[in-house]
Order: C-alpha cells, then structure tokens, then sequence
C-alpha cells in the first residue's frame, strides 16, 4: 500500500471515546530508581531523591511517571519480586512512597508502577513453599514436570531442574522468576488483590504490565494465547470497578497485528515497539520511506490514547548509543516522537543525550546530573559503574547550552501540551518527491489551524521541496507559516483551493543537513 493509500484508508469506527486516565498531550517519564538520585549517600537511587527531583520532571514537561519496580526483590532490575506489598527496602518504605505519589500528584503528574504478574521470585515464600513441600497449598501457584521440556524459540531452556527433588519448574525468562500459573484461580485473585493494594492504598495511577503476553501458555505457545485475552478482560473490569479513572499500558513486545488483538477491551494502552524501530531505523539510514507505515497503521486501528510511541526503553541500546553519537539524529529522532500521535513515552536520560548498551545494567546507569563525582548521583560509590560520558553529557551541562537536546525536549512537551493539533489531531503524511525529507501535517479536523513538520533526515543539504497531498487535508483557504520550531527566517503561504490539497507548495526554500522545522498554519 502507497502513502496515500494509507493515509486515505478509513480510521477504525471502533471505541472512538477518549481513554480514562491519561490525555495525549501528556508525556510519561520512565525511571528506574535505583538509577535516579541517592539522598542518603549509599550510591543508590531512592525514593526521597526522587522526590527531590521531582522539579525537574515537571520542568522537562512531563505529568505522567512509570516507575520501573519498587516492590521487595533480590535482583538489582526488580523484576523477581518476594514481596508485592512492601517497597523495595533499598529504596525507602511504604511511607516514603507515599510522600512521593502525594508530591507528585500536587504537582499534577500521575503516576504508574511496573507490575509483574507473569512471574516471581524464586526466593518468594511462596515459591519457596512449593519447592520444599509436594503437599504445599502453593503447589498449583507454579508449573511443574518430571521432564525438562522442549527448548525455547532461543535455544535456551524455559524448565529449570529443581534444587530439591528430580523434577522441573517452568520460568520463562529466568531461572530466578519462576513463572505463576494462572489456570489457578488463587493466582488470578491475587494478582487482583495485589493491583487493588496499590490503586487504593499507595494512590498509585495505574500500571506497566511487565510481560503480559506470556501470562499464560498452551503447549508451544508462549505468548498471545486466547486464555491470555480472557484473563485481561477480566482484570481490567476489575480495575474499573474500584478505580474508574486507573490507566494500564501493556507490554506487547509484537507486531502491530498481534497488539491489535488485544484491542479494545485488555487493558488501556499498549508501547508501539513498530513505531519506535520505524523512527530509529529512519534516522538511522535518512530515509523517510519507511517512516510511516507503523504510525498510520497504529492510527488507523486504534484511538490515539490507546497506544505509546517511544524511542528506547530499559531494554534497549539508547538513542545516542545505537545513532553511533550523531546528536543531529538523536534532535531528529526526538522531534518526530513527540510530534506524532499517541501517547509518548520518554526514557530517563534520554533528553540529555546518556548513552548505553547491553548488557542490561549499562542500560540503566545512574542519571547524569552535574560534573561533581558520582555524577552528582550520589555522595559515595554508585550502584553501578558511570558512563564514560558522564562528565559531559549531564543536566548541568545541557542546562547551560540553550541548543541541547534537554531544551529541545522542554520546548517540544510543552508545545505538545499548548497545541492541539500536536497534542491531539491525527497525522497526515505529505508527499516530498525526496527520499530523504519527512514532511506530515499534524491537524484536528473541521480545525483552520494544522501544523507541519518538515525534517530533512539526510546529510545532505536539500532545496526547494514541494509537498503535494491528498483530497480534504485542509479546508479551502490562504494559510500563513509561523514558526513553532526550528532555524527558519522565513516560509511561503499557503493556497489550499475547494478540494482540501496541497499542490506544489515549496514551504522552505531550503533544509539543512539533518535538520527541520515544526510550522503552524493558520
């Protein structure tokens, strides 16, 4: 299908209301803890250091956090919880959590929690009951057999030889997160009573569900089954029915087909993992050709609340890592993902341009506040080995620089919130005649007022680029260019004639290397 094509096939009828919870001029801000700031000196990230940097979220823009997990675990990531009811004690108590969501909310920033429900620990005393005792209540809370099992798709083994007695235990991931078996009913119910702990008596917003394609499997299937599908409608009732206004996003690490079959009715909103690798690999190569399949699919099929576009996670080599350093990519990659639709996510770090690789500690370094030692982190020895970059790719740093990809963040969220056809319209892509330059309207319709994004993704300066569109972009009309972003001096008018198109219209006589401009037509 043609880019005309696409732009022209039908948006889905289905479920057309605004999601609860969370609007799409809003930007969520993934943190790792440990990771964030230490207030005690320990070289560890707690929950009163964020707190104490909760400025500086809200001055980035963002009103909406996703917390990485905080409840009791061994491992350093969390994701192999022992206890789903107390915070992680190196990051603070149940107290100090609460100060925290009651300092943010004041703020006007929800927050959301990581939620693991796929699997434990194997050091939860549940697990551990189960594991000592064939008789034990727990027993049917976990997979068990007297085989080792098939390898996974990777080549590794999903059943793990138990320390006890000759048999085996199913984990997924890791043999340190056994996985829950959810065809038990008392599983079912406790990740419900677990969800209801943290909405009513940590004020928490909502959830990140960890994994959730793997929740239950059948046989060779490991991910996606119908079972799976069940279980989410019936969890997110259950949500409903004792906070209304909740918000869930899911991880669906998958292709926009097997997301959509978890649309509408499981869970919220689910991260767009196409999207992000379109935007990447675009950046990447200089070419827009590929740009925009994902996100008009993304659009066409579901509301723009109900999916998060984003650019790296904490599973993932950052921007600046995989662009090989190219800053210009990385202002480039910033600007289309919080100019398109949806409801974007933005990776700790990323707006100062930190870098990072595998393995996955090195993902999630300590942020990179100032030049002072621990990287202004921490008072005594981080956690986790600083980057090499750390003391020039900081905070500090970037706030002294007006052109720095932090300020450039600052003014694209808060045009996202100040403008509705940014924050809320759908995308419209244009037509440049050049491989290299991204171009796409941004417009709520029946509105007089659009904006465009122009971006020349090449190395190569380009001139003259006329963009051509479609039948009804725009209502009839003489549109005047006023810059919203961007080294612009000045753009041509626009003549939208009878029929809504856009012919031959040269908006910028030329466009620099790597570079573009945000305009609003009005």
């Amino acid at each position: 299908m043609n880019l005309l094509a696409l732009l022209l096939a039908p948006l889905a009828a289905a479920d057309t209301a605004p999601p609860r919870g969370i609007p799409t001029s809003t930007v969520c801000y993934e943190v790792f803890v440990r990771s964030f700031f230490d207030s005690d000196g320990d070289g560890i990230g707690d929950l009163n250091g964020l707190t104490q940097k909760l400025g500086y979220i809200e001055d980035l823009g963002a009103r909406c956090i996703w917390l990485m997990p905080v409840a009791e675990s061994p491992s350093y990531h969390g994701y192999d919880v022992t206890d789903y009811y107390r915070v992680e004690p190196d990051f603070g108590t149940n107290e100090d959590f609460k100060r925290f969501v009651g300092e943010a909310h004041r703020r006007g920033i929800r927050v959301l929690v990581d939620l693991v429900l796929n699997h434990i620990s194997s050091e939860h005393p549940s697990f551990q009951a189960a594991l000592r005792d064939s008789a034990s209540p727990y027993r049917s809370w976990f997979l068990w057999s007297r085989t080792p099992g098939p390898k996974n798709q990777w080549g590794g083994d999903n059943w793990h030889r138990s320390p006890v007695r000759d048999e085996y235990y199913y984990g997924f991931f890791w043999r340190g997160m056994p996985d829950l078996n959810f065809e038990t009913a008392a599983v079912r119910e406790e990740a419900k009573r677990v969800a209801r702990y943290w909405l009513e008596e940590m004020k928490v917003d909502g959830f990140r569900l960890d994994a959730i394609r793997h929740l239950f499997e059948d046989g060779a299937q490991t991910a996606n089954v119908p079972a799976t599908h069940t279980y989410l409608r019936e969890f997110t009732s259950y949500l409903r029915g004792i906070a209304p206004n909740s918000f869930t996003i899911g991880e669906v690490w998958d292709s926009t087909p097997a997301l959509l079959a978890y649309y509408p009715d499981q869970l919220d909103a689910y991260f767009a993992f196409e999207v992000s690798d379109a935007i990447l690999d675009a950046v990447r190569l200089g070419s827009a050709a590929k740009l925009f399949p994902a996100v008009i699919r993304a659009q066409r099929d579901l509301p723009a609340g109900r999916w998060s576009p984003f650019l790296r996670n904490h599973d993932q080599t950052r921007t600046l890592t995989a662009l090989r350093g190219d800053v210009a990519g990385a202002r480039l990659a910033a600007t289309l993902l919080l100019t398109f639709p949806g409801l974007p996510f933005v990776y700790y770090g990323e707006e100062i341009g930190m870098t990072g690789d595998k393995p996955d500690p090195r993902l999630r370094t300590p942020m990179q506040w100032s030049r002072a030692p621990g990287a202004g982190f921490t008072r005594g020895t981080p956690w986790e080995r600083l980057q090499p970059d750390s003391l020039t790719a900081t905070v500090e740093a970037a706030e002294a620089d007006s052109t720095s990809l932090l300020h450039l963040h600052r003014r694209l969220i808060r045009l996202r919130a100040e403008t509705p056809a940014v924050g809320a319209g759908e995308l419209v892509p244009l037509e440049t005649g050049h491989d290299a330059v991204a171009a796409y309207l941004r417009r709520v319709p029946g509105e007089t007022r659009a904006v465009l994004v122009i971006l020349n993704l090449g190395t190569a300066p380009v001139a003259g680029v006329t963009v051509t569109s479609g039948d009804r972009v725009l209502p009839a009309g003489r549109y005047t260019p006023r810059r919203l972003l961007g080294a612009v001096t000045s753009a041509a008018p626009l003549r939208v004639g009878p029929d809504g198109r856009i012919r031959g219209w040269v908006p910028l006589r030329t466009l620099a290397p790597r570079q573009g401009a945000v305009l609003e037509l009005k």
